[in-house]
């Protein structure tokens, strides 16, 4: 059974803050060439395209007392790489070219059911979505409180029944160079693909997302498909999924291909462990409220609880 410790979860409503200027990776593309522009707050006009999902809230997952980011922040600051590096870029540039029907999602690897599915397809397979209100944080160090939609991964590892070899499980998106620019820069090994264990891809919070805020994803948050895990960094949560598959290996995934250095495979969320350019230790919270500064990042991003067991005998400093 599934519990939920409200203490370890939720923040008052005052912790919720506006945007802050984003920093970190940028320097670090601009030496890939990509070059960058400034950032900009997410226009307040900003609307979501789409028609309503019929899902509803998981009461496991409330998150009482905890004010969600409002919806244009979520729509409008984004990282998507494959279409900008500038946080307002996705929301223009994935709308341009990139189409997000018809899509294909395969299951493959050393599984015993291998699958391949219209993504519409696949999500009534696994009998509908629920709501799930879920912390996000950035490794650049600042958050969001998002109500997600969509299904639970371990739902589908049950359907496709993992062999005994399985140990990790590889994610890997799309690649269309026509429709999403910066994939032509030859200094990125694309197409984005991350990797959990199998036992992360088997927890209960490892959720499949095809919906923020009771609507279809954007096409800027990831649209079909995207993978969120609440207590990792955000750059493990690959958009726009094509492949899982399972493996006896561990998957190369894109950002510690690029900084082995600075992006660990695990990537948990860790106070104490600091990237190499800056500290982890506290996080500006966007959107939705008072700014009266940083707030103190919790050990897994407020989910120990759920998952600190996976890691028991794994030292965090140097899997990091």
């Amino acid at each position: 059974m599934h519990i939920v410790v409200p203490p370890t979860w939720s923040l008052p409503d005052s912790s919720v803050a506006p945007e802050a200027i984003y920093r970190g990776r940028r320097d670090f593309l601009k030496l890939l060439g990509f070059g960058v522009a400034a950032a900009a707050i997410a226009p307040e006009d900003l609307l979501a395209s789409a028609a309503e999902i019929p899902a509803r809230l998981n009461p496991a997952h409330r998150l009482d007392g905890l004010r969600l980011t409002k919806e244009n922040a979520i729509l409008g600051y984004n990282n998507y790489i494959e279409f900008s590096l500038v946080k307002e870029g996705p929301r223009i540039e994935a709308n341009k070219g990139f189409r997000a029907r018809p899509w294909s999602v395969d299951i493959t690897g050393l599984v015993e059911k291998p699958l391949s599915l219209d993504v519409d397809e696949l999500v009534r397979t696994m009998g509908g979505i629920e709501q799930r209100n879920y912390r996000h944080r950035c490794v650049e160090t600042w958050s969001m409180v998002i109500p997600w939609d969509g299904f639970p991964l371990s739902r589908l590892i049950q359907l496709v029944q993992p062999k005994p070899e399985a140990r990790f499980v590889k994610f890997t998106s799309f690649l269309d160079t026509d429709a999403a620019p910066n994939q032509n820069n030859p200094l990125i090994p694309w197409p984005y693909t991350e990797g959990l264990t199998i036992a992360e891809a088997a927890n209960e919070l490892t959720f499949l997302a095809t919906g923020i805020y009771g609507k279809p994803l954007a096409n800027q948050n990831g649209a079909p498909l995207r993978l969120v895990v609440p207590w990792k960094y955000g750059f493990k949560g690959i958009k726009a999924i094509t492949e899982i598959a399972f493996t006896d290996g561990q998957p190369a995934t894109l950002w510690n291909q690029v900084a082995p250095a600075e992006y660990g495979f695990y990537a948990n969320v860790n106070p104490t462990v600091d990237h190499p350019r800056w500290s982890q230790a506290r996080e500006f919270v966007l959107g939705g409220g008072i700014f009266d500064g940083k707030k103190p990042t919790l050990m897994f991003n407020g989910y120990a609880s759920e998952v600190a067991g996976l890691y028991r005998g794994l030292d965090l400093r140097k899997n990091y």
